[in-house]
């Protein structure tokens, strides 16, 4: 597989091959998720129940994969930095770090997770009727905890390397055999919902099984696992990659947090049918943000090879690019959302209800989309420059001290009922994401050109 070289070349040109491929990873990563609530939708008879019940499991999902991101996004920008200086020894450490964290922390939770999955579900908004669809998906699919953390955990960093096309290759392995699994475990083997996660759940061990076959054979730096005498020195290893990783995490737990409110709140100002209602407009979500997480995603070791080797004028380069590349997305979708809603809605179900209840909500959900530009541009510098702080501060201001209380005060405060939740993520989008953006901008930027000028003097 041909490696990228983030030190030389045209900018633009390596943000492309790395998020090209990229793209196609998400895309496909994207169907693990959506597929399953494609066929799910159309299970005879119980179709959009059952949606509403695997909608109540996905706030697990999200915790699962902030941990995943704890370790993978906190250690793959640290791993690309120690590249840029050179020191390679380092970069391996950090690998192995993440790697001995993704693992320990996949086992815990899957133990923590089945134990209490019932009552936890409940508390996330299921009722009597949802729990009979969300139980059975939430216990498989927590069985497959540790290949989805390896899977997403380890894949930054074949991307960090440069190998975006092996990259691309981990996700589309799983995708595909999930894609394949779907239909015959639902239908054809009558599972239901059970045998969407049973598919999941393989699909994942592939993948996971393909990333720590290319990384333990065929990258630059080879990965092994930590015994726990090698583990206890990199204490401080372990500290650096988690604080960095709060920042993905912080965003996916929020995201889990904000889930949770939307549903127990929709759950008793709409019932059941705008619990799977948000099922649509997430899942659409998802679908459309997907681009952007390539584009920023594949900007991010490009940002922190070059700051790492102190080459301030591309690290700028880099931004300005990845800033420009997704407007012009974040605007083309928007456009799309807006003014084609039922054809999107369309993708995930055929319940003409269902359908004419989402359009509205959907139009207030995502009428201020692209404001997400900012908030993405602005979070992918911090992190990738090592911003702890503000990359953290940042990922908790849109979702906790914004949409959560307005998810609340929206409908029961300003009597705005099942309008009042979709509402609170377009306000959090204009302020939030205006807020991030200003702040990176006037912290980083004149940084780099500090560090400009002293090589100019120096």
């Amino acid at each position: 597989m041909k490696q990228i070289d983030f030190a030389e070349g045209k900018i633009s040109h390596s943000i492309l091959q790395a998020a090209l491929p990229m793209l196609v990873a998400q895309l496909l990563n994207l169907l693990y998720n959506i597929v399953d609530r494609i066929y799910i939708a159309r299970i005879p008879g119980i179709g959009t129940a059952a949606l509403g019940g695997v909608g109540i499991c996905f706030p697990v999902i999200v915790i699962i994969t902030a941990f995943a991101n704890l370790f993978g996004s906190g250690g793959a920008p640290l791993f690309s930095i120690e590249r840029g200086k050179g020191d390679t020894k380092e970069a391996q450490r950090i690998m192995n770090t993440s790697f001995f964290l993704l693992l320990v922390s996949g086992i815990v939770l899957t133990a923590v997770g089945l134990l209490i999955a019932r009552p936890l579900l409940f508390a996330f908004g299921a009722s009597s009727s949802s729990i009979v669809y969300a139980l059975p998906y939430m216990r498989i699919y927590l069985v497959g905890t540790v290949f989805s953390m390896i899977a997403t955990g380890m894949n930054p960093f074949i991307n960090a390397h440069g190998y975006a096309q092996t990259g691309m290759l981990t996700v589309m392995i799983g995708a595909a055999v999930n894609i394949a699994l779907d239909p015959v475990f639902i239908f054809v083997l009558g599972l239901g919902v059970s045998g969407a996660a049973l598919a999941t759940i393989l699909s994942q061990a592939l993948s996971a099984l393909f990333v720590v076959r290319f990384l333990t054979r065929r990258s630059e730096l080879l990965l092994h696992l930590l015994s726990l005498s090698e583990a206890k020195k990199c204490t401080d290893r372990m500290k650096d990659i988690t604080g960095l990783g709060l920042a993905a995490f912080t965003m996916q737990l929020t995201n889990s947090l904000v889930s949770i409110s939307c549903n127990n709140v929709l759950q008793r100002t709409g019932g059941d049918i705008y619990v799977s209602v948000m099922t649509i407009v997430s899942s659409v979500r998802q679908m459309v943000e997907t681009p952007m997480y390539a584009i920023t995603d594949g900007s991010s070791p490009v940002i922190s090879f070059n700051y790492g080797a102190r080459k301030p004028d591309r690290v700028k380069k880099a931004f300005w690019c990845m800033f420009f590349m997704c407007l012009v997305y974040g605007c083309l979708m928007w456009i799309l959302i807006l003014t084609e809603p039922r054809f999107l809605i369309a993708i995930f179900s055929s319940d003409t209800k269902l359908q004419q209840d989402a359009v509205p909500s959907m139009e207030l959900y995502f009428a201020a989309f692209v404001f997400m530009v900012l908030q993405y541009s602005g979070q992918t510098v911090l992190k990738s420059l090592n911003k702890k702080k503000l990359a953290i501060f940042f990922s908790l201001l849109r979702k906790v001290f914004i949409v959560v209380p307005l998810t609340f005060l929206l409908p029961y405060v300003f009597h705005m009922g099942t309008d009042g939740v979709f509402l609170a993520e377009p306000i959090s989008n204009v302020i939030g994401g205006t807020a991030c953006f200003v702040t990176m901008l006037s912290v980083v930027f004149p940084e780099l050109n500090r560090m400009k000028k002293s090589q100019e003097n120096g």
